[in-house]
């Protein structure tokens, strides 16, 4: 992978499109991974960049990075501070209320490599996210003890930033995320690649809405599906719910 797909680029930012399975940085989550999306814009700029914040390595989405230390600065107080809006989209198991704040504490997930002054033993924090249901649907097709399969297809908002914050938050209630190998339903995720040759997490950043940080303009920045989550939805009649 030599370049990432650029959704908003000036002289302060880049806004990339990361594709799930690649890491933001070097991570002990996969020590032996070379490729990482800061390394390729890094490489595709021609100059250093500073990530902003994080997204899971099998999540996609819109990923933010600075071009200056100031700036990085300045947006990791943005993203830390909440005044960035957030949204993702995303197939859970079951159908979910029409809408629904979880309202959970977590504990920090330690990176034994980029976090190594982390006090492992903090208490959990307060974590905060909020969905709306968009659609559902229930298939005629059993998985495990049950004899149809529901899902919900549904728009998350974040208002905090833990790590794996929705895969977990969305575990809690018994909804868990299509596709998530270490949080989500073993026998559906068996069933998505079947049924639908789907072998991701589906859970894709989608939107991110923020004030510039050098120039205040208020900025707006999405990012498209990748081919698998299309095609997802497609089978399901919910490409109305596709992005752009």
């Amino acid at each position: 992978m030599n370049t990432l797909p650029v959704l908003y680029q000036d002289e302060q930012l880049i806004a990339v499109n990361k594709p799930a399975g690649l890491l933001v940085h070097r991570s002990s989550i996969d020590r032996h991974e070379q490729e990482n999306a800061m390394k390729i814009v890094r490489d595709q700029l021609g100059r250093w960049v500073y990530p902003v914040h994080r997204l899971d390595k099998s999540t996609s989405g819109v990923l933010l990075f600075a071009l200056d230390q100031e700036i990085a600065r300045r947006m990791t107080l943005s993203f830390t501070g909440g005044t960035i809006s957030k949204e993702y989209l995303s197939i859970v198991r079951g159908v979910t209320k029409e809408a629904e704040r979880i309202d959970y504490p977590l504990k920090d997930i330690v990176d034994k490599m980029t976090d190594q002054r982390a006090n492992k033993d903090k208490p959990a924090k307060p974590s905060v996210t909020d969905y709306r249901r968009l659609a559902s649907i229930e298939l005629p097709h059993p998985v495990g003890r049950y004899s149809t399969a529901r899902y919900s297809l549904i728009a998350v908002f974040p208002a905090t930033g833990r790590s794996h914050q929705i895969r977990r938050h969305l575990k809690h209630i018994f909804h868990p995320i299509l596709g998530d190998t270490t949080y989500g339903d073993g026998k559906q995720n068996d069933f998505f690649r079947r049924q639908f040759d789907c072998h991701r997490l589906l859970l894709h950043a989608c939107k991110v809405q923020f004030l510039h940080p050098a120039t205040g303009a208020l900025l707006h920045i999405r990012a498209p599906l990748d081919h698998a989550f299309g095609a997802v939805l497609e089978e399901l009649h919910w490409d109305r719910f596709a992005l752009p």
